[in-house]
């Protein structure tokens, strides 16, 4: 992977500049005027509102024509309402973007219904975290550990079937033997942290931890939070003492296969795509308009004030990683399928 990277490199330095001159001046002509729609599957102040809110605050300066941006919310069906929207309803011409529920990467890739439109067909523009997914419970629950959790029922709120919120409590339950209760119905992460507060759930089912912390940083910080578990391709820099689902499982072959499949289906955090069907001219101009806002250096510093995490991904290296996850061997997404029972189909 590095030396083909460096490969794309040394010609990018060649005909880099030609090519973006020649993309600059078609989209110059487009998108001057124009306003672009970035979607979201989240309720407005939830983490990928706050994310896409932040994103559009920053992205037209790098793009030629300084287009208007506008941020709407689809919430509904685990996130399956916004993508599928996006595939077959959205303009296709770059005037409609969407940041997607990392939860519908593993329903596609171990066969689940609903999606439209595969996610391999959309075009990728980047992915603005690589954040764990962790399971969080309210200081008043009597469950603090993963442990804990093993030993009594634990509610937690979830949103809809696809979406990480119940795909990793299900998981939990298959490898760990936790005894999570997951209750579906949530219209996102807001409503759920309402629920757990007044006391109606145990915790809330699935989030990123960049989206915990921006949506309640300051209760984490007061200790009324449990963190019980992460999963993803390393520890959380705050997050020392929770363990990883990988390190869990470490002593079963079988169990370690899947857990690796996961953690790398949720280190795509939070995917920017474009439609299928907008022309590839665009997808270029959008890819280092995204790339360039990443590195803002007002950006990062809103990001930071936000408590999001910004760790990207090119568009580039987002498209591989969404096609690699995709070609995954029949055999592990047959344990997978497994693992997930219900929520795989």
């Amino acid at each position: 992977m590095k030396g083909a990277q460096k490969v794309l490199a040394a010609v990018g330095v060649v005909i880099g500049p030609i090519l973006a001159t020649a993309v600059d001046t078609r989209a110059q002509d487009f998108y001057a005027g124009k306003t672009i729609s970035m979607s979201t599957h989240s309720t407005s102040g939830a983490g990928y509102d706050t994310y896409l809110r932040l994103l559009s605050r920053h992205m037209s300066k790098y793009i030629p024509g300084r287009p208007n941006f506008i941020v709407i919310n689809q919430p509904g069906a685990g996130g399956l309402t916004a993508l599928n929207y996006a595939a077959r309803a959205a303009p296709q011409d770059g005037t409609f973007l969407t940041l997607v529920s990392q939860g519908l990467l593993v329903i596609e890739a171990t066969g689940g219904r609903g999606l439209q439109t595969s996610l391999g067909a959309f075009k990728w523009l980047g992915n603005l975290s690589q954040s764990n997914n962790v399971t969080v419970t309210w200081v008043t629950s009597n469950i603090k550990t993963i442990e804990d959790a093993t030993k009594r029922e634990v509610t937690l709120g979830a949103t809809g079937a696809g979406s990480a919120t119940v795909v990793g409590p299900t998981l939990y339950n298959s490898l760990l033997g936790t005894r999570f209760k997951i209750i579906q119905g949530y219209s996102g992460s807001g409503q759920i942290h309402l629920a757990m507060q007044r006391g109606e759930i145990d915790g809330h089912g699935n989030s990123t931890w960049t989206s915990i912390k921006t949506t309640l940083n300051r209760e984490f910080t007061d200790g009324k939070l449990n963190v019980l578990i992460q999963m993803g391709l390393r520890k959380e820099q705050e997050l020392p003492q929770v363990p990883l689902l990988s390190d869990l499982v470490r002593s079963d072959e079988r169990k370690t296969a899947i857990a690796r499949f996961m953690s790398l289906a949720v280190a795509v955090a939070r995917p920017f795509a474009a439609p299928p069907g907008v022309p590839d001219d665009r997808i270029v101009l959008l890819r280092r308009a995204f790339d360039a806002t990443t590195r803002d250096q007002e950006f990062l510093a809103e990001a930071n004030r936000l408590n999001s995490d910004i760790d990207p991904m090119t568009g580039e290296a987002t498209q591989a990683a969404i096609t690699g996850i995709l070609s995954t061997p029949k055999s592990v997404i047959t344990d997978v399928q497994a693992a997930l029972g219900s929520v795989a189909n």
